[in-house]
């Protein structure tokens, strides 16, 4: 581990000058000290923002749901109000990293992690998201756990949270402070595809800080849930994964959310899947055909072919469990 200051902030114009001179935030600290022992990450000075006032979970004035960028996952899982009005969100939650993690993570802190691609975390490899433009080692090697969507020549990682498909799904907001003000971005736009600069990840300027991620209010009733295919039962990464929302009235599917995990270079939207379910009713032959679009435009490497078949599989189990007619 490289050396670095430490400064502990307890409000947030302290943690806005900070930022602006290039201090990175440190909440938990699950992901970024890892990364730090491995000398993946090497910042010159640490700002703990733990003393901030980011850790409530409240409902909108719309009826949506606005979660604390400080908010342990442990929490945001275990909330009444989360597990009433988006139980999606805590099944990804509760499937995500072991428990002791989920206790120190923190939201903002998880939709920050970093990719868990092993020539990423090995400093002796080729990786343009750690050194722009030293090649990417994936591409010709072993890649069964890498991306099928949204890769580039330069990149093909996956991005590691669960939760944030969930997000993805949902179509939530993240709110945003900086030197210039507050200011909110789609979650769909802010977490970045690599294309020729896989190393710029998040939509964030120099200093900003993540303050809460806004669910926006969706008609009821909504049945939603998570579903994680991985390798081990615990504590494992997604092969495939897919979060679902469905609002049925009158027995015709009147709204939907998807996205998948596991899959993408970012969680990745399902917009064809989606309008393919509005208007439709539930049926076996529905949930089959509407899966089938769930790998379009799928860029399968040598050794993760198989997780355009397994995609399209996870998404049409979810459907079937979130939406009936198992």
């Amino acid at each position: 581990m490289h050396p670095f200051s430490y400064t502990r902030v307890s409000d947030t114009r302290e943690a806005l000058d900070a930022g602006r001179r290039g201090g990175r935030y440190i909440a938990g600290g699950t992901t970024l000290v890892d990364l730090m022992r491995e000398t993946v990450e090497r910042p010159g000075s640490l700002v703990d923002i733990t003393g901030l006032p980011l850790r409530e979970v409240s409902v909108t004035e719309r009826g949506g749901l606005r979660v604390g960028a400080l908010v342990r996952m442990a929490e945001a899982a275990a909330h009444p109000k989360v597990r009433t009005l988006y139980p999606v969100i805590s099944e990804a939650l509760e499937l995500s990293a072991s428990a002791q993690l989920r206790n120190m993570a923190t939201i903002g802190g998880n939709i920050m992690q970093r990719t868990r691609c092993t020539y990423f975390r090995d400093v002796s490899a080729a990786c343009n998201k750690r050194e722009p433009g030293s090649g990417c080692a994936a591409l010709e090697g072993f890649n069964r756990s890498h991306a099928i969507l949204g890769t580039s020549d330069d990149c093909v990682a996956t991005h590691p949270s669960d939760v944030a498909v969930a997000f993805a799904a949902l179509e939530a907001t993240v709110h945003l402070l900086g030197p210039d003000g507050e200011r909110q971005v789609p979650f769909t736009d802010f977490l970045l595809r690599p294309g020729r600069t896989p190393d710029r990840e998040q939509a964030l300027r120099r200093g900003e800080l993540i303050t809460a991620v806004e669910i926006p209010a969706l008609p009821r009733p909504l049945k939603s849930g998570y579903l994680k295919v991985r390798d081990r039962q615990s504590y494992e990464f997604a092969l495939t994964s897919a979060a679902v929302a469905l609002h049925v009235r009158g027995g015709v599917i009147r709204e939907a959310k998807v996205a998948a995990g596991g899959v993408g270079t970012v969680p990745w939207k399902l917009p064809a899947v989606e309008q393919h379910l509005v208007g439709e009713r539930p049926s076996q032959s529905l949930w089959a055909a509407v899966a089938a679009r769930a790998a379009d435009g799928a860029r399968p490497l040598e050794h993760n072919r198989f997780k355009v078949e397994l995609l399209q599989r996870t998404v049409e189990r979810q459907l079937r469990i979130v939406g009936g007619m198992k």
